[in-house]
């Protein structure tokens, strides 16, 4: 009889501290996210490094940035600021998901604040529809939140929405919430970025070739030799021939749940400023929010000769120096060029 009673205990205890641990975690988080949000985070807390050079049309390398992509020992410190970074995420989004099950149950959270996850790459209508379906906006307050209020310093409308995870009110206003994703952005890119990376790169230069390889990278294993494909194309004056820029037009023309649509041979011929295959240069603006890795991988583009490139089936990145192997690389693994 005792052993049941002394088991029986064991298991109210240790129920009682689980519900402890549930019910306060998400709280104890959103403190942490608040006193995260008063300071600029790592790597490159001081400001971005930058290694490519427009004007001369080089490219260098930064045992930094290696460090930050590769996770090599060339800095210990970025590596480990970044293995740090990775499990902290890992782990707020795990805090989340305890709320999010918490409120499906009508259980009461510590607090009055919610959770809202802002992927990277997406567009400006689809954060605001993350916002709204957790705020429960209607129409006008999404339509509020990505409309440039007067005297904001926010550069750019799209692009500047910086992915993370936010920590609002319950019942927040598009207002309210469009300053705290402003602060976020402040604090993360803009903080960051010197005037020295400013005159070398400007920012919204930045920002639109992230967003582009944000949209056509599958991780971060890819981005910098995205970047540098990218950038040869911008050396060499050549169409940037980006599918990203196609669905993003796609979606402007035509309001849709799907905001990345697939692309078809004859969307190459729609007349738009954002259509990268019937004219040079960038799009006029970014396409999507991009992350900081995607950020640093444009100012920071890797050293290839390569000027085209595809995924296969399997996520893996194929890039060759001439379109005739590009092409020969595609009937190998499609039966045809694509």
């Amino acid at each position: 009889m005792r052993t049941i009673t002394k088991y029986f205990k064991f298991w109210v205890i240790s129920i009682a501290v689980l519900a402890g641990v549930v019910f306060i975690t998400p709280f104890l988080f959103a403190q942490y996210i608040h006193i995260k949000d008063r300071r600029t985070h790592p790597p490159f807390a001081e400001q971005f490094p930058v290694t490519v050079d427009p004007i001369n049309k080089t490219i260098i390398e930064d045992e930094r940035v290696d460090a930050y992509f590769q996770n090599q020992n060339f800095d210990i410190q970025a590596v480990i600021l970044f293995s740090a970074y990775k499990f902290e995420e890992i782990l707020l989004r795990l805090v989340v998901s305890i709320s999010q099950i918490m409120e499906s149950k009508n259980l009461a959270l510590v607090s009055s604040e919610k959770f809202v996850i802002i992927s990277a790459g997406l567009r400006k209508e689809e954060v605001a529809n993350v916002f709204a379906r957790v705020l429960g906006w209607n129409d006008k307050e999404r339509k509020e939140f990505t409309s440039l209020q007067s005297g904001q310093g926010l550069p750019l409308a799209e692009g500047s929405f910086f992915p993370g995870i936010y920590v609002v009110k319950s019942g927040a206003r598009p207002l309210d919430v469009q300053d705290l994703v402003n602060k976020r952005f402040a604090n993360n890119v803009l903080s960051r970025y010197g005037t020295s990376t400013d005159q070398i790169v400007p920012l919204n230069v930045a920002l639109t070739i992230a967003s582009l390889i944000q949209r056509e990278t599958i991780g971060t294993d890819d981005m910098r030799i995205i970047s540098g494909i990218i950038w040869n194309r911008i050396f060499a004056n050549m169409n940037l021939q980006l599918d990203a820029t196609l669905q993003y037009i796609k979606a402007n023309k035509k309001r849709t749940a799907v905001w990345w649509p697939e692309v078809r041979p004859q969307d190459k011929f729609i007349k738009s400023p954002y259509n990268t295959y019937m004219y040079s240069g960038l799009p006029p603006t970014p396409i999507a929010n991009p992350s900081v890795a995607a950020i640093i991988a444009a100012l920071n583009p890797l050293k290839t000769t390569c000027m085209f490139y595809f995924h296969d089936d399997d996520g893996n990145l194929h890039c060759t120096p001439t379109y005739k192997e590009h092409v020969a690389l595609l009937k190998q693994y499609y039966g045809r060029g694509r």
